[in-house]
């Protein structure tokens, strides 16, 4: 019987012949031209072998080469999150340690008792879930009636209480807090679409005149109004030197402005140093005085009301306030009044704040997010729309007029600001914010700075709205801005926010997890909080990477807004501290260097000149220097109220888990890691 043919042969046959037909031909025409074509190569049928030998042995080579380097960037990742690991637990264990020596925030307080109470509740819980999951019940729920031990008995009687009794309420007060969360959300979308509109149509104020940019010499001095200046401070140190020199080389003719520094440090080394600064720019020629009280009542507010008290003061038409870190530009001025020209109405104009240091530290970027919408979109809309919003304090410039008729600086709450905007807009005085115009300023860079700060600035408004409801009740102005005042201004915007999103992300979800009868939805959860942290960051497009711990770290600053919403509604003793925030002394130093340099060249002609003004001043300030206090040992802080509620979401993230809930899980997981992280104070700045 023949044998069958060999197809396979065939086929590698003739791919080898026309292999070697093309290598003849190669060889032919580029190595050797005048070869005939007919010449024949002769090789080795082992040849081929031999090459597909070394090509595997190659490719074997590079793939244990490939696998190696792989093998080792996973080791130098595992090394890395080991190292972390490592240092994130003994950080952690140093600073419990210290906690009791350096305690942050009061353990005996009232919001924190009741955290740590739920706390225990909720370990119960888990404790009492986790019986039930091994056993079994969560497939098969055991009834009261077929319960044989008294663990099956108590699992049916809490089955039962949960449906009934807790099961119900629960449900009901997360139904108004979500309701509560979309009004609020509604509130957040219509702020973004009035800025669209305004970007689209190109919306801003218009000045009735403009000064001419450059050297005022020459020109009419009576044309630039009497502007007061001043420059609130305590304890000042780190920041006195550049705040002053920004304000004293201002673009304006010296004779029409006054400068004031406000000092009520209770420091003797930051008032000699103060003082030398100024008598330095005294003799610079700038006309520029120092005040310190003796009597510090009042905070700000009683600093900036003495101050208006001098008799000089009537001579000036405005007045421009700048906080101790601020940084105004030389053409501030120049930039601001000509909108009051021609609008006697006008009592503020508010400009924005640009951070020297948003990029410093996860915090400060945090911040910057917050605060880059808090001016680019609600300022900025509510100018537009309804020539009213809150005053923030600094960087602004009133008319004197204005604050006088409604009744001048108060010392009734912390947010002196607040106030006297509310008071002028209940006046019938109409603001402008120029969004176009910065003046730098500072972020805290440390959790305890901020924590403090944002305290005071959500415990403010809460005494305000309840020392000026009637009053807003009773003014002459329109229904429609009462109703802005009491609704947006003061209940949804300070009150509503703080309470629904601090009750509602760390009370009722965990709660839900071991009462799923009143289950929060997972648009609730995750999508509406998503798609208003993607509102929120619309205005700093730059940090669209760090949307995830924005949303999380906004939930986690709720505890703070809400004791403080607390606080301030019910009058409790800490609303009306005012704790001054830490700076560091962040400054566009170049900036600066070349403003003094250009002052220095138009105000002096010889060295004789500089030399006599700082003799006065240098050689106090470089005694004060030598003999500065050590001042008190820094140290990161540990917080107990956000300790307990990361370990309470983490507890409730386990039980999500046995039940299988993904997007509930997740959340809770990296709600309560986040927690755990500003517990620790490990974000922001710092200190070894």
């Amino acid at each position: 019987m023949p044998r069958p043919p060999n197809y396979e042969f065939q086929e590698w046959w003739n791919k080898q012949r026309d292999n070697g037909q093309e290598l003849l031909q190669d060889k032919s025409d580029v190595s050797n031209p005048t070869t005939p074509f007919f010449a024949v190569e002769i090789g080795s049928p082992y040849s081929d072998l031999t090459v597909e030998k070394e090509v595997r042995t190659r490719s074997a080579r590079q793939l244990s080469g490939i696998y190696l380097i792989k093998f080792q960037q996973i080791g130098n990742s595992l090394a890395w999150i080991t190292n972390s690991l490592i240092y994130l637990l003994r950080t952690a264990n140093r600073r419990i340690k210290s906690s009791d020596s350096a305690p942050s925030d009061s353990a005996h307080s009232k919001l924190y008792r009741v955290i740590k109470v739920f706390l225990i509740v909720v370990i119960l819980l888990l404790c009492f879930e986790l019986a039930a999951y091994f056993k079994g019940w969560h497939f098969s729920p055991p009834s009261v009636g077929s319960a044989e031990l008294m663990v099956e008995l108590l699992y049916a009687k809490w089955l039962e209480i949960r449906a009934d009794y807790l099961g119900p309420p629960l449900k009901g007060l997360s139904n108004m807090c979500i309701v509560l969360f979309l009004v609020q959300s509604v509130d957040r979308v219509a702020l973004v679409l009035g800025c669209l509109w305004i970007k689209l149509k190109r919306l801003k104020p218009t000045a009735v005149m403009e000064y001419p940019v450059g050297d005022v010499e020459g020109e009419n001095v009576e044309d630039y109004p009497m502007v007061l200046l001043q420059i609130p401070m305590c304890n000042e140190r780190e920041v006195y030197q550049q705040s002053i020199a920004a304000v004293c080389i201002q673009d304006w003719p010296r004779e029409r402005m006054l400068i004031q520094v406000l000092d009520d440090s209770d420091d003797l080394d930051v008032q000699h140093l103060l003082k030398a600064e100024v008598q330095k720019w005294q003799q610079r020629g700038v006309r520029i005085l120092y005040r310190h009280r003796l009597i510090r009542t009042g905070y700000k507010a009683g600093n900036l009301k003495s101050a208006m008290g001098c008799d000089y003061v009537k001579d000036y038409e405005f007045v421009a306030i700048f906080d101790a870190d601020f940084q105004p530009g030389p053409d501030f001025l120049k930039k601001t009044i000509p909108y009051f020209k021609g609008n006697d109405d006008i009592a503020l104009v508010q400009t924005r704040w640009a951070f020297v240091n948003k990029d410093e530290n996860l915090l400060t970027r945090l911040q910057n997010i917050n605060l880059s919408f808090h001016f680019e979109v609600e300022q900025q809309v509510n100018g537009i729309f309804i020539n009213f919003f809150g005053f923030n304090g600094t960087a602004g410039v009133w008319r004197i007029r204005a604050l006088e008729e409604c009744g001048g600086w108060l010392e009734r709450t912390t947010v002196e600001d607040m106030d006297i905007a509310v008071r002028a807009h209940l006046c019938g005085w109409k603001f402008v914010y120029l969004n176009d115009v910065k003046s730098l300023c500072e972020l805290p860079e440390s959790y305890e700075a901020y924590k403090k700060q944002q305290y005071r600035w959500h415990s403010g408004p809460m005494q305000l709205f309840r020392l000026c409801f009637v009053d807003i009740l009773r003014s002459k102005v329109s229904w429609t801005k009462k109703a802005n005042l009491i609704f947006l201004f003061f209940l949804l915007r300070k009150l509503i926010l703080p309470f629904y999103s601090f009750t509602l992300f760390c009370i009722i979800l965990p709660l839900t997890m071991f009462i799923p009868e009143a289950e929060l939805p997972a648009w609730v959860v995750s999508y509406v909080p998503g798609i208003m942290s993607i509102l929120n960051i619309l205005p700093a497009p730059r940090s669209f990477p760090f949307i995830v711990p924005y949303l999380l770290f906004e939930n986690t600053m709720s505890v703070t807004k809400f004791n403080a919403m607390i606080s301030g509604l019910f009058r409790f003793g800490s609303s009306y501290e005012w704790i001054v925030t830490k700076k560091l002394g962040r400054s566009s130093e170049a900036d600066l260097v070349a403003f003094a340099e250009k002052e220095s060249e138009t105000l002096v002609d010889s060295t004789s000149l500089l030399r006599s003004s700082s003799e006065s001043g240098l050689d106090e300030l470089n005694k004060l220097e030598i003999t500065k206090k050590a001042g008190v040992k820094k140290r990161n802080r540990l917080y107990r109220k956000e300790l307990a509620l990361a370990f309470i979401l983490l507890t409730a993230s386990v039980r999500s888990l046995l039940s299988a809930q993904g997007i509930h899980f997740y959340f809770l997981l990296f709600q309560g890691i986040t927690f755990l992280v500003v517990g620790l104070d490990l974000i922001g700045e710092q200190v070894s």
